[in-house]
């Protein structure tokens, strides 16, 4: 097998060669191997590789998608015996003892692990520049980001190091990366993928585990993959009459799809972004869809404000976790996260608990919206890609966040108000997804538009609980009206 030939295929085409016998999983994974070691040095998305354990894999098992290589997110995702970082020096020694069920259901399905994905520390950025791993780089241009959480994943799958690559989406992870990287991305319902055993609900919920990938047929195979519950998870939502992957094939009927542009928080969305929505609409009106200009009725600073109460409690609790289990010191932890875990030790917790249960209005809110349209259309980033090290913490923020953890201060941001402008500052270029994570509904990315300087811009789709299927259809039939993977085919020949 080729390299040229390699690069042709999704995961579900060379599944298909390897059971036929007209390929053997070694000749695969070593065409991965030798993609990732031509290509990493340059975007950096791999941290963590398994190169040799891949390439000693000589036969493919008996799984849906035997002999696959695929990555892992090195955040959850966990491997029995292997360094789990979350990008952090302060867990450079985390070693699970067990699997994680996405990795188990992985296993089970007969993909093989070529190593793990770089992620910002404690995946809580939309870029992936880790002081542990150092910036990824996004293969369309090397100046800028693939985006975070999963922005080694979807630089690599870009990049054709595997056609598919575990990610994870806690405020947008999964579908940034796939905007900024031209991939699909789905992020699936609450509940939909078990984030068992060691963890009930990921980020209270807020986060669920999937892939990226460059076609829609491979994230309908890997959600029937991973997708159900495991025992002890805290429910159960009702499984598909018919896996993903069958259900996609099939034409979705006609659909009253609410088109909105604005950020939710106010804040400025570049022409790009719009123009990719506004195209994506009339391609959807010529394939029979009814698409107007309708958004949910949701107060959008109060859905910030409590995104990022869930951000401080998160990463205080993790801090913590740390500290005391793996002997992490404050300086191990990057300047950005030890200020966000102060602003969590500070903040009160009845405020806490009233905005975790403000995430119901929200759901009440879009459910309502639901009632009368199908799904929603708006930009899945507010902004293109930001330059490698653009959104570094400037110095005289360093200073003050350096100074307010000295002096315990966190309380006096949170009555000060000076934290509703650093909300705005985290969030102002990805507006756009957060809303999916706190109501735990399903929402997908579709690179539907590239630029005339040849970048790719995604738009972005939500539904509601458990649509996932609905998602799947309607992106099926945009791959088939406007094709992208022949983008893929200029990407890798410039590599």
């Amino acid at each position: 097998m080729k390299q040229s030939e390699y690069l042709r295929y999704d995961a579900v085409a060379l599944a298909d060669l390897i059971r036929r016998g007209e390929i053997t999983a070694a000749e695969v994974v070593g065409q991965a191997v030798q993609r990732a070691r031509k290509v990493n040095e340059s975007i950096n998305a791999i941290c963590q590789p398994q190169y040799d354990e891949a390439l000693a894999v000589q036969r493919a098992g008996s799984g849906d998608l035997a002999g696959v290589p695929m990555l892992l997110k090195d955040l959850a995702q966990e491997q029995a015996g292997k360094p789990c970082t979350y990008g952090s020096q302060g867990l450079r020694n985390n070693i699970p003892a067990r699997n994680s069920e996405f990795v188990k259901r992985c296993e089970a399905a007969g993909l093989v692990f070529l190593g793990r994905t770089a992620t910002p520390e404690f995946g809580l950025k939309g870029i992936t520049e880790s002081r542990l791993w150092g910036p990824t780089r996004n293969p369309w241009n090397t100046d800028v980001t693939p985006g975070g959480s999963s922005g080694g994943s979807g630089a690599a799958v870009a990049a054709g190091i595997v056609p598919v690559a575990g990610a994870n989406d806690g405020g947008g992870s999964i579908r940034i990366p796939a905007a900024y990287n031209g991939l699909f991305g789905l992020k699936p319902s609450r509940g939909r993928i078990s984030a068992g055993p060691d963890t009930g609900e990921a980020w209270t919920g807020a986060s669920t585990d999937h892939v990226v990938t460059r076609t829609v047929r491979d994230s309908a195979a890997m959600l029937d993959v991973l997708a159900g519950p495991a025992v002890g998870d805290p429910f159960r939502i009702p499984q598909p009459e018919k896996p993903w992957f069958s259900a996609m094939s099939e034409p979705p009927r006609k659909l009253r799809i609410g088109l909105f542009t604005s950020s939710p928080y106010d804040t400025p969305v570049a022409q790009e972004c719009i123009d990719a929505v506004e195209e994506a609409a009339r391609i959807l009106e010529n394939l029979g869809h009814e698409v107007e200009y309708a958004r949910p009725e949701i107060d959008g600073m109060a859905l910030a404000r409590c995104y990022m109460a869930l951000y401080f409690g998160e990463v205080s609790t993790l801090v913590r976790k740390a500290r005391g289990e793996l002997g992490a010191r404050d300086q191990d932890f990057e300047l950005d996260t030890r200020l966000l875990c102060e602003l969590g030790e500070s903040l009160p917790l009845p405020e806490y608990v009233q905005r975790r249960q403000q995430w119901n209005d929200f759901a009440r809110a879009l459910g309502a919206f639901f009632e009368s349209y199908d799904m929603y259309l708006c930009p899945t980033t507010g902004q293109m890609p930001a330059g490698i090290g653009e959104l570094d913490t400037p110095l005289y923020l360093r200073f003050g966040a350096r100074v307010t953890m000295a002096l315990k201060a966190g309380k006096l941001l949170h009555k000060t108000g000076q934290v509703e402008q650093m909300i705005l500052d985290s969030l102002a270029r990805t507006p756009f997804t957060q809303l999916a994570n706190l109501t735990g509904t399903p929402a997908m990315s579709v690179p539907t538009h590239w630029t005339a300087a040849g970048m790719p811009v995604g738009v972005q789709f939500g539904a509601a609980h458990g649509g996932e299927d609905r998602l799947l259809q309607l992106a099926a039939q945009l791959e088939e009206a406007v094709p992208w993977f022949s983008h893929y085919e200029r990407l890798d020949a410039a590599w």
